[in-house]
């Protein structure tokens, strides 16, 4: 995860999911868990921050409270 300060206003969001020899299904599986983590669980907390969130291969073995558990680690405070 990456973030910058900006000045929209607003927490913005970019979600990167690599191959990874993975199947459309399971990147696109990935990702929809990722995006409904973010938006439940992190973007509540953040101000105008720009966040880049890229998977590692390990997330696609990952549950869903495991992917949030980590994100929230991960997240930055402001």
């Amino acid at each position: 995860m990456a973030w910058h300060p900006t000045e929209s206003g607003h927490p913005r969001v970019a979600i990167v999911v690599p191959r990874y020899r993975q199947t459309a299904v399971a990147r696109n599986r990935l990702r929809r868990r990722l995006r409904e983590i973010t938006r439940r669980r992190v973007l509540g907390s953040l101000g105008s921050l720009d966040i880049v969130i890229r998977a590692r291969p390990a997330a696609y073995r990952a549950g869903f409270a495991e992917l949030s558990s980590e994100l929230e680690t991960l997240a930055p405070c402001a």
